[in-house]
C-alpha cells in the first residue's frame, strides 16, 4: 500500500535504519517477520516501521481508551426564568445554579419572553445581570446575555478555585 519509492525505515528497537528503496523495506520486514507501517507519510522521504501491526492497533486502542476514560464529561445544567419572576423565586433559582456550579455543571440561564413581553428585552437583561452578581465568584459568565429566539439567555460555568 506504500506508494512512494524510497522510505526512512526505523526498526522494532527505534533505531533508524537510513533510507532506502521500498522494496527492500518490505523484503526487510518479511525477513523480520514484521509488517512495514507508515507512520508518517508527509515527511520527504515517508517514515515507515518495522513492527507488528496487530500489536500496534491493541497498544493504539489501548491509549485511545485510557485517554477517554481520563475525561471529564461537563454537564450543561438549565435554569430557565421568566421576566416577571419574583425575587424569592429568583433565589430559589440562585441556590439551584449554586449547587449545580458546585458539581463542576455548566448552568445555561435562559429568560422565556411570551407574547409582548419581548418588546423589553432589557427588563431580563438586568435580570440576567441581577442573577450573575447574586451567583458572585462561584461562576464565570462563558457567554453574556444573547437572544436566541423569543429567548435571551447566557451561560455560566464553575469558577476555578
Amino acid at each position: 500500500m506504500i506508494r512512494v519509492r524510497e522510505v526512512r525505515v526505523i526498526d522494532e528497537e527505534g533505531q533508524q535504519l537510513g533510507i532506502m528503496p521500498t522494496y527492500e523495506a518490505l523484503r526487510l520486514a518479511q525477513e523480520r517477520g514484521l509488517d512495514l507501517v507508515e507512520v508518517a507519510p508527509n515527511a520527504v522521504p515517508p517514515v515507515c516501521r518495522l513492527l507488528d501491526f496487530g500489536k500496534f492497533q491493541y497498544e493504539r486502542q489501548k491509549r485511545e481508551r485510557e485517554a477517554r476514560r481520563a475525561q471529564k464529561i461537563i454537564e450543561v445544567k438549565e435554569i430557565r426564568l421568566r421576566p416577571r419572576t419574583g425575587e424569592h423565586d429568583l433565589d430559589v433559582k440562585v441556590r439551584q445554579t449554586l449547587a449545580f456550579l458546585e458539581e463542576g455543571a455548566k448552568v445555561r440561564v435562559t429568560v422565556r419572553f411570551r407574547g409582548r413581553e419581548i418588546t423589553h428585552p432589557e427588563i431580563a437583561r438586568d435580570q440576567l445581570a441581577e442573577f450573575a452578581q447574586k451567583v458572585g465568584d462561584a461562576a464565570i459568565i462563558e457567554q453574556q446575555p444573547a437572544m436566541e429566539g423569543s429567548n435571551l439567555f447566557m451561560v455560566l460555568s464553575p469558577s476555578k478555585k
